[in-house]
């Protein structure tokens, strides 16, 4: 694979190229966001966020970095959304206050357009966006791109492909995507349109990368719905199923099957009850009146009659089942005839804190189910037989892998060559790289965009950076430890003995020889920097402290916390 890397080779642009900036999703699983350009005209498709990693303590998302945007405000035509997972609009009520202009144009489709809307609310004071629904066979115009969107199968309702007519050829983006004989919820993929979008000589496909290192075709949702059906057969006591809250399709196969078993439904978790509510008045989730009950209602029924639909399946410490099987919840608690399923499979870099959940929930006596044990969850993303049938149908001159972990794209590039395009008609590029394409060639450019990680904490956006992690890290590993000394202004001296605050370094009570030496050394240090007369570099004083009395307590403890020195001069 090597070898595709070296014959992408960097290219020189011309006026008339059609450019392509990826500002997330290639090395990565979510924060998708894409830009085409032409001359001086900007589509943007999709705006996504990605979830933390376990190394980045306190960091709710990850969002892409539109420093580029901002400087081509006026360039931007408008954006087009492929479907509702946050990975794909999760950024968008951070960064459109950045771009938005009142001629900016929008399009989603119905579902989409109105879990982005939903979400809008959450932020007062934010532009708000008019969103045009669009459907499978909308066309419309941008600038000097025409768009035409068609359905695709993928674990969301309304997912859209897009294939955009563009001056240097056509472009075929697959959104994520998987084919489906008989999916739930959906009709299953079409086929002939597929076939008809290759027939008009596709310049360049952009396709879904995400399952490209799993062999065969992808589960199809029919035999997850019987497999379910056999846990609520066998199940004594209520059911409790945890799976993501845009899961549109799972959700109503968990509906559907409640209320044939004569099971109540009681929804957990804020997200889950607004995209089920979206759903319901788009006609995408479809339940009697009487189905769905309240947490307060759940104790007047029997337990065999109970079915629980909860987020959580990713083990989020804020989530339904988090607060559930930690009994935090003020209504349910975990009793021993449960059964929890897990219906989603584990986002890379969650294992561990799905483990947590598990452990917690067998401890308590219930029975757990998840992806593992058996199929009761199928991935919205085709294998490599639905990869290499994507290729063979739309027939493409150059493959751009998008959406996944490098290894991912790397899969999906071999996968294309054993197909028969040639390796320097497929492009690697990396996030923030910028791809030319002309009618007879494709490179990667010398220039770059910014695109690295713009973290989202709380109310801040993008305050916290590599350093800020860093201390985070410091403070979560050895602790921190204060020293407030108090200086005579006249002499310099240390009056009295300096105070020290320990926080997850050592226990002050049982340290206290180790205080005790470690004052001395600090008197000795303020002293001696301040001992010549004269007026006192502070800064100086503060470094020293830190650099000395941090190698002090290495030596005696072999950890590093954060040091921070407060003087005060009276």
């Amino acid at each position: 694979m090597e070898k595709i890397m070296r014959k992408t080779k960097t290219t020189r642009r011309t006026k008339n190229d059609l450019r392509i900036i990826p500002l997330g999703g290639l090395g990565e699983v979510g924060r998708n966001m894409t830009l085409l350009e032409y001359k001086k005209s900007i589509l943007i498709i999709d705006v996504g966020l990605r979830f933390p990693e376990e190394d980045m303590p306190g960091i709710d998302y990850i969002i892409p970095n539109i420093e580029y945007l901002k400087k081509r405000k006026k360039d931007v035509l408008g954006i087009v959304f492929t479907h509702g997972h946050y990975d794909h609009i999760g950024a968008f009520p951070y960064i459109i206050g950045h771009i938005f202009k009142k001629n900016l144009k929008i399009f989603a489709s119905p579902l989409t357009r109105g879990i982005i809307l939903k979400r809008q609310e959450e932020f007062k004071g934010y532009p708000k966006p008019r969103i045009t629904e669009v459907k499978n066979g909308s066309k419309i115009n941008l600038g000097q791109f025409k768009i035409e969107f068609f359905r695709q199968n993928h674990n969301i309702p309304d997912n859209l492909g897009l294939f955009i007519e563009t001056p240097v050829g056509n472009i075929m983006h697959t959104s994520d995507f998987k084919f489906d004989p008989h999916p739930i919820n959906d009709l299953p993929t079409d086929f002939k349109k597929l076939k008809s979008l290759g027939e008009r000589k596709v310049l360049l496909l952009m396709s879904d990368s995400t399952g490209a290192e799993e062999e065969g075709h992808s589960l199809s949702e029919k035999e997850i719905l019987k497999n379910l059906e056999e846990i609520f057969k066998v199940a004594k006591g209520r059911i409790i199923s945890a799976t993501f809250a845009s899961l549109i399709n799972r959700i109503q196969q968990i509906i559907s099957i409640s209320e044939k078993s004569r099971r109540k439904v009681c929804v957990e978790g804020y997200s889950m009850k607004t995209n089920i509510e979206i759903a319901k008045q788009l006609g995408y989730v479809r339940a009697k009146k009487t189905t769905f009950i309240n947490s307060k209602q759940i104790k007047n029924y029997p337990d065999s009659q109970v079915t629980i639909l909860c987020t959580g399946a990713q083990g989020e410490a804020r989530a339904a089942l988090m607060r559930i099987a930690s009994k935090e919840h003020p209504f349910i608690k975990i009793q021993r005839n449960d059964t929890v399923i897990f219906s989603s499979s584990v986002i890379p870099g969650n294992e561990r804190s799905v483990q947590i959940v598990k452990d917690e929930i067998l401890r308590q006596g219930a029975k757990v189910f998840h992806y593992k044990m058996m199929d009761i969850h199928a991935g919205g993303h085709g294998k490599k037989e639905e990869l290499e049938k994507m290729i063979k149908i739309i027939r493409p001159k150059f493959l751009f892998p998008i959406h996944g972990q490098y290894s991912m794209l790397i899969s999906h590039a071999e996968l294309a060559k054993e197909t028969g395009i040639p390796e320097k008609n497929i492009v690697l590029p990396e996030n923030g790289q910028i791809i030319s394409v002309t009618p007879n060639k494709i490179g990667i450019e010398k220039e770059r965009v910014a695109s690295n990680y713009v973290m989202v904490d709380g109310l801040g956006v993008g305050d916290v950076g590599e350093i800020v992690l860093r201390d985070r890290h410091i403070l979560a590993t050895d602790g921190m430890f204060v020293i407030i000394a108090i200086v005579d202004r006249q002499s310099g001296k240390v009056i009295g003995s300096p105070d020290i605050i320990s926080r997850g370094f050592v226990y002050l009570r049982e340290s206290k020889k180790l205080l005790k030496d470690t004052r001395k050394r600090i008197i000795n240090i303020i002293n001696r920097a301040t001992g010549s007369g004269g007026a006192v570099n502070w800064s100086y004083v503060k470094d020293e402290l830190r650099n000395k009395i941090g190698q002090f307590l290495f030596k005696i403890t072999k950890r590093r916390p954060m040091i921070l020195s407060v003087i005060i001069e009276v």
